[in-house]
């Protein structure tokens, strides 16, 4: 699998999957721009990583929800690099913990608004360039609690569910332009900051699952990989759980 002539672009990118997938599709050839608001430190230290392992990366902070901040990402990427072809939209929000009898709206809302604010302007941004080219991989991050409750998490999960119907439409809608849209949907994953779980609570659930483990971020970033490159071309509106059997679909 090579992603050789490919520019990607990978938000959320400074920490956990985002950051997997930055260095695993920089790895496959592709020149990846990463980006998060607020982490130019973080983000040039990856940029430097994918360097010295023979890639290229450029760094440029942003945040995914500003459609200015986003445009202005999609001009300097295709002035340093040419195209755009893949989105990786990695919302990096976090997950709080709140039974519904608990929640307050304006936090529900907040939440709502975080996740599908950066879908809409991260695919807003690079929709147009995509179109030109006729051809695009948009691969959005979801999780498994969009589908599957799980308590105390009606907010995050109501979000990510959210997520999973717009990228269905995004893959209708410009599928006749050679654009393809699909959902990632991790469970439990190691050492990523939106789940919340201590190394022990990691070994009990992984315990529970067919392949014995929970994920680690490099496993959600193979399949992101596999979804951004040629082998994945007539895959659309798909929806991946990646669980290691724990949720089957």
């Amino acid at each position: 699998m090579s992603l050789h002539g490919k520019v990607a672009i990978v938000t959320g990118a400074a920490q956990g999957i985002g950051r997997a997938a930055s260095i695993q599709l920089a790895s496959l050839g592709a020149k990846v721009v990463v980006t998060d608001a607020g982490n130019e430190r973080t983000l040039q230290a990856i940029v430097s990583e994918i360097a010295a392992a023979g890639g290229e990366a450029l760094a440029i902070p942003a945040d995914a929800r500003s459609r200015e901040q986003m445009e202005l990402l999609v001009d300097t990427a295709k002035n340093a690099f040419g195209r755009i072809d893949v989105l990786v939209c990695h919302s990096t929000h976090g997950a709080k913990a709140a039974t519904f009898a608990e929640l307050a709206w304006e936090h529900f809302e907040q939440r709502l608004t975080d996740e599908l604010k950066a879908a809409f302007e991260s695919t807003k941004a690079v929709i147009p360039t995509m179109q030109a080219q006729h051809f695009g991989r948009i691969i959005y991050l979801s999780s498994t609690e969009g589908k599957d409750p799980t308590p105390q998490y009606i907010a995050f999960g109501t979000a990510k569910g959210g997520l999973d119907t717009f990228a269905r439409y995004i893959a209708q809608e410009f599928g006749p332009y050679g654009i393809t849209a699909n959902i990632v949907a991790p469970g439990f994953v190691r050492a990523d900051a939106s789940c919340g779980i201590s190394e022990e609570e990691g070994r009990v659930i992984g315990s529970f699952t067919p392949l014995g483990r929970i994920a680690g971020p490099e496993d959600v970033a193979g399949v992101i990989s596999f979804l951004a490159s040629d082998s994945a071309g007539f895959l659309t509106g798909t929806y991946t759980p990646v669980t290691g059997g724990l949720v089957m679909e």
